[in-house]
């Protein structure tokens, strides 16, 4: 393998590096992006809200009472 050979490997070799690392970039993401907005959801409660309507906390005060 001569000079210009090796050297259009380590080009090519490098290119389709940056192309897997963009796309994983890209896939992490959008991937943020939509966990983000599930805890965005106006319909759901947040911080203790969210607990204190949990069924087993329900049944916890119905028995300390």
């Amino acid at each position: 393998m001569d000079g210009a050979d090796r050297r259009a490997n380590r080009f090519r070799s490098y290119l389709v590096g940056g192309l897997i690392g963009a796309s994983a970039v890209i896939a992490t993401a959008r991937r943020r992006r939509r966990i983000k907005a599930r805890r965005a959801s106006p319909n759901r409660p947040a911080g203790l809200a969210a607990f204190e309507d949990a069924p087993c906390y329900r049944e916890t005060l119905d028995r300390d009472s």
